[in-house]
């Protein structure tokens, strides 16, 4: 496996740097969070995005879409993740197109992905549960048959982009237990629908989540999304996806982190020196420099093994995640260290680093729980 870009995805990377340099600065981001605004992001930004074509670089041509591969995909979402942008392509993409696009039928596929793709619809995925823990196959959430449809009941956390979202996809039991694998049902749900109530919540990233409470809320029959009490593949594969994309983003952040704290190395004087010419400083630039590089390693080999569709996908997404985790994490906290006392206040945009670092590492599984779930996928 080559573990580098293509000329044409290295084209691609400088089109989204460019794009996400001119439209979107730190100065925009502290505006973003200081608004409280319920969405968090900025619809215009996003349609732009749309019309870049970058919501239908992994989806088919019959749909809109580019019909590129997820490592294409990686470079724009590492772009996104340098400079924090809070728009919601990883989970309208990730969580809720190709969910779609992978578990619907051809009638769901072709009513869906196009105004999806054109960033008309937006959809993300609401399957974490209160007492779920990372595992997306916990599920509580029950639907019960109801004459032609289902009425549904649970609460839903940390819901991606949930406020402002046009549909949720709700993973529901329909069957089994709470662990088992068996019985899981996706549902595609309206944010409208009656007994569906979304609250937005604020994470120390200022990132648009949402806590989902689904009470008697009415399915149909033609909003399952695949078959009945199968739901658990497609579910596990679209947190997968999204974990693996994630990690581009994590990338993306650290890398900037990294390139901020060098500038500052750079030009910081103490005793009348650069403060980059002190020997321990060098060697903690170097550590950081070092896990920044073996987490590209790790997020480029998880983006190709989806592109060729190998098994091993889930391993390659866990090790992903926990270098990533770790890595973001280290960076993050080196970068305000090393910025001294201007960099534990607000005023200065490294903390911005630190606090989607947090954030992101519990986003999909922290570094132990994927540490952990990368051993029992070897039969440890």
């Amino acid at each position: 496996m080559d573990l580098v870009l293509t000329e044409e995805q290295e084209l691609l990377q400088q089109t989204a740097r460019e794009f996400v340099t001119k439209n979107s600065s730190l100065r925009r981001i502290r505006a973003v969070r200081d608004s409280h605004a319920r969405l968090g992001y900025s619809r215009e930004l996003y349609s732009e995005m749309a019309k870049l074509g970058w919501l239908g670089i992994v989806f088919a041509e019959e749909y809109g879409g580019m019909a590129l591969g997820y490592t294409d995909l990686m470079v724009v979402l590492e772009e996104l993740g340098r400079g924090l942008m809070p728009e919601p392509l990883l989970s309208a993409v990730l969580l809720g197109g190709m969910t779609i696009a992978s578990a619907g039928s051809a009638t769901q596929r072709a009513a869906l992905l196009p105004p999806l793709i054109n960033g008309e619809l937006r959809v993300t995925l609401a399957h974490q549960e209160p007492r779920g823990r990372y595992n997306p196959l916990h599920v509580e959430t029950r639907a019960e048959r109801s004459g032609d449809g289902w009425r549904l009941h649970g609460t839903k956390t940390q819901v991606l982009d949930g406020a402002g979202a046009d549909r949720l996809i709700i993973p529901a039991r329909t069957g089994g237990d709470v662990a088992d694998r068996a019985g899981i049902t996706l549902f595609l749900v309206d944010t409208q629908a009656a007994g569906l109530s979304i609250e937005r919540q604020w994470r120390i990233d200022s990132r648009n989540v949402a806590l989902v409470r689904i009470q008697d809320v009415y399915a149909r029959e033609a909003d399952v999304l695949g078959t009945v009490g199968a739901g658990a593949p497609p579910l596990a594969a679209a947190v997968d996806r999204a974990t693996i994309g994630l990690c581009a983003e994590m990338l993306g952040s650290m890398t900037a982190a990294l390139e901020m704290t060098l500038e500052y190395l750079k030009t910081r004087k103490q005793f009348g020196v650069l403060i980059g010419t002190f020997q321990a400083l060098k060697h903690r630039a170097a550590k950081m420099y070092i896990e920044t590089e073996l987490a590209r390693s790790a997020v480029l080999a998880a983006h190709k093994a989806l592109d060729e569709g190998r098994p091993d996908v889930p391993q390659l997404a866990a090790l992903a995640k926990a270098r990533c985790s770790d890595a973001f994490v280290l960076i993050g906290n080196e970068a305000v260290q090393m910025h001294g006392g201007i960099g534990m206040t607000d005023e200065h945009d490294v903390g911005f680093f630190i606090k989607r670092a947090r954030a992101a590492e519990i986003t999909f599984g922290d570094a132990p729980y994927h540490r952990n779930r990368f051993a029992d996928l070897h039969g440890y």
